[in-house]
């Protein structure tokens, strides 16, 4: 499989989104073990702007080759964006899982929910249990 990327100063959940935090609105994504898992990536379904989600909410579906996996909202609040250049090209979030594979962002209502994600040492730690 080869090494996985974790990179420093993200949040990350036990189903594998991260979520990069700048002021009160966080971008989502798939990390790159959940990339890597899937296969190459075909299709992604976002949510609309303006869905509010509730923390760890299915909130859209990244299908691949081999398999379809749900994507859940790591924090509560609204859909402020989406990243619409995956509608055309999904497999961005293959080549680039942390920059221009991004899925959604959304405005933080609560950051206590913060505090239920993991660190990145945390994650990697994770991810060495699923190995």
């Amino acid at each position: 499989m080869g090494e996985k990327v974790v990179p420093d100063g993200l949040y990350y959940t036990k189903e594998h989104e991260w979520l990069r935090v700048e002021g009160d609105v966080a971008t989502i994504g798939v990390t790159d073990h959940a990339q890597q898992e899937l296969g190459d990536i075909t299709y992604v379904e976002l949510p609309d702007p303006g869905t509010v989600f509730h923390q760890f909410e299915e909130a859209g579906v990244v299908e691949s080759v081999k398999a379809a996996s749900d994507v859940y909202c790591p924090v509560s609040g609204e859909v402020t964006k989406v990243n619409m250049e995956l509608a055309d090209d999904p497999v961005v979030v293959n080549a680039e899982p942390y920059d221009g594979g991004w899925l959604f962002k959304v405005r933080i209502e609560d950051p206590t929910e913060l505090d239920n994600l993991m660190g990145a040492e945390e994650y990697k730690l994770l991810l060495g249990e699923e190995e």
